[in-house]
């Protein structure tokens, strides 16, 4: 018997380089792969995929392991990129990154790496896997500050069961540590921040060649119209930057955010003041439910919950369960609840699944 085969999926960043590298000394067979998932521009400014391929190739060198690119821009096209313009066109804000673990990372590169030989996958997501009562369970990273686990929520158990997650227990700054020692190329390289596929280029100008501008007037709740909004698509709930709301006359001097977004009069309202009682929620419906721990909790138990990823946990009960739908009720009042971003529940350190906030 020879080693295990491992495909670890790399996208030329330090957390999945690392991964391969921690495998590799752990004497697994490994190999990387990497993801073409997007091609519409890929010559512009803003796209860092020659790089981020560059920097994979020089980092499989100084690890010693065979790298593999594969294009799943149709798939990505398919299965995420049509369903983040469905949901933005619909006046929602969704996740993609969620959409993309589930369709893409741990789908069709999982499909990939077992044709290619493979037992596992492993990534450089900061979560953990743990075996339990014949299933698996997904468990928050050891370093809370970046836990992934939200974004993982949409796995399933055979999707766990084949996957790996080596800086589970580790830091941030170890991890760029190791890289470091180990001469890896990109061991200061920053993080990536934004949209899978979009990268760094300027959200609202990528969206604006897919989603046709409807401009309208924005309103306070009262009716008063204080301006006009682009179009519904291009704001998000708690939005307070790019509104293009100044001194308003007769309104006070405080900042204005988002709070709602009425479809049918193609009308933003907005409000003033980051506690306005608008901008908070008690609870929430969710549609669209996958239970990553392999089955749904239990209608009017308490457990935590995330309403967007950089929140901490709050307390929570299922006030009602059905099998694609479910009422969550918080002890305290959520801010800027989102239509279309997910809700992700907890049981302590166990990440249960969680589903799309209506």
């Amino acid at each position: 018997m020879g080693a295990e085969k491992i495909v670890v999926g790399m996208s030329g960043g330090v957390d999945s380089s690392v991964a391969a590298l921690l495998l590799k000394r752990a004497g697994f067979q490994v190999a990387g792969l990497f993801m073409k998932n997007w091609e519409d521009d890929d010559d512009g400014e803003y796209c860092s995929t020659r790089q981020d391929l560059i920097d994979c190739a020089s980092v499989a060198e100084v690890v010693g392991i065979d790298l593999e690119v594969v294009n799943f821009a149709a798939q990505y096209k398919d299965r995420v990129f049509a369903e983040f313009l469905r949901e933005y066109s619909a006046g929602r804000t969704p996740n993609p990154d969620v959409l993309c673990n589930a369709e893409i990372k741990f789908r069709a590169f999982l499909d990939h790496a077992v044709a290619l030989g493979a037992e596992r996958i492993a990534t450089g997501h900061y979560a953990q896997v743990r075996q339990a009562d014949g299933g698996f369970e997904l468990l928050k990273a050891a370093d809370g500050t970046k836990d992934q686990s939200y974004f993982l929520h949409r796995l399933d158990q055979s999707q766990l069961a084949r996957t790996l997650f080596p800086l589970g227990r580790l830091r941030k700054t170890e991890v760029r540590r190791i890289a470091k020692e180990a001469g890896l190329p990109n061991f200061a390289k920053r993080d990536s921040t934004g949209i899978c596929f979009i990268g760094e280029r300027p959200f609202r100008e990528f969206l604006n060649r897919y989603v046709p501008r409807k401009p309208g007037s924005m309103r306070t709740p009262e009716g008063r119209v204080v301006g006009e909004h682009i179009g519904l698509a291009f704001y998000t709930i708690g939005q307070r930057k790019g509104i293009g709301l100044g001194g308003v006359k007769g309104a006070p001097e405080q900042a204005w955010y988002v709070a709602a977004k009425d479809m049918d009069r193609n009308e933003l309202v907005v409000v003033q003041g980051h506690e306005h009682p608008l901008l908070l929620r008690r609870s929430l419906q969710a549609r669209d439910l996958a239970w990553v721990s392999g089955a749904p909790p239990h209608s009017g138990s308490t457990y935590s919950a995330k309403a967007r990823y950089r929140q901490a946990d709050a307390p929570c009960h299922v006030a009602r369960l059905a099998p694609d739908e479910m009422d969550i009720d918080f002890d305290d009042p959520q801010w800027a609840v989102t239509p279309g971003q997910s809700v992700v529940l907890y049981s302590g350190e166990v990440c249960l699944g969680g589903g799309v906030i209506q």
